[in-house]
């Protein structure tokens, strides 16, 4: 995609309890990492888990709604936050900026404690929020088709 002349930003949370796959999801969705994005803390590297905020993004072609106002694309700007329940005031402080959020759920294991203190918060902050199941390919066939026929 050519770069665009105006662009339309969207800060994106990305919240969910630790080890739900966050952090992979972001990496997946990005095409443009910050320095502070994907664990890149020694710290973070050590422990196994997301210690600070990260910041990366994607770009796509301005929809129809908002090219009349002279966007050309809209940015996401992912804020992967940590999901370890001692660092929750640097999700609130994520989650100050967010205009949507991205509730992320290992489905290996269902709602968490993290899982729902983050869909408290993202009610607190956002009226938008996009729920993914993620780690489904990890459940045993039939159970996956049971968890299938359920929804």
């Amino acid at each position: 995609m050519p770069q665009p002349q105006s662009l339309y930003n969207v800060n994106v949370g990305v919240l969910g309890h630790v080890d739900s796959g966050k952090t992979s999801l972001v990496a997946a969705l990005s095409t443009t990492l910050s320095t502070a994005a994907l664990d890149k803390h020694p710290q973070s590297r050590e422990r196994g888990i997301t210690l600070d905020l990260g910041f990366s993004s994607f770009t796509l072609p301005a929809p129809s709604s908002i090219t009349s106002a002279g966007f050309d694309a809209v940015q996401f700007t992912l804020v992967d936050c940590p999901g370890h329940a001692s660092l929750i005031r640097t999700v609130i402080g994520g989650a100050q900026i967010m205009d949507l959020m991205i509730l992320v759920i290992d489905v290996t294991k269902g709602i968490q404690t993290q899982t729902a203190e983050c869909i408290v918060l993202g009610e607190i902050t956002t009226d938008q929020m996009i729920v993914v199941l993620n780690k489904i390919d990890q459940l045993q066939p039939e159970k996956r088709e049971k968890t299938h026929k359920k929804g």
